[in-house]
């Protein structure tokens, strides 16, 4: 019998236990959000928060409820681009990095 683990419970020690792979994820969600791939984008920042700072507490940081920041980042959710400012921010300073932008030319 093969042993499996439920992934979202493997991201969420994977984040804890390792800044680069928490970073990188908050990158990609960055680069997907820029690249027109937004559902993607809000599935991987709904992991993020799970892993680090969750969701009550950033409804505190956010003062969004709770319950409206679980709907912003569900696939078919539609945040602000302020709400998702605020998501952006929240999770850079819990994980301690910044972001940046730079275009590479196609």
């Amino acid at each position: 019998m093969a042993l499996t683990r439920n992934f979202k419970e493997t991201v969420i020690q994977r984040v804890q236990n390792d800044s680069s792979f928490a970073q990188a994820l908050l990158d990609e969600a960055a680069t997907l959000f820029l690249n027109g791939e937004p559902e993607t984008a809000r599935l991987i920042l709904r992991d993020l928060v799970n892993a680090t700072i969750g969701f009550e507490q950033l409804a505190a940081l956010t003062a969004k409820p709770s319950k409206s920041l679980h709907r912003m980042l569900s696939p078919t959710g539609n945040p602000s681009m302020d709400n998702l400012a605020a998501i952006f921010w929240a999770v850079r300073e819990r994980l301690h990095v910044s972001l940046s932008a730079h275009s590479v030319a196609t």
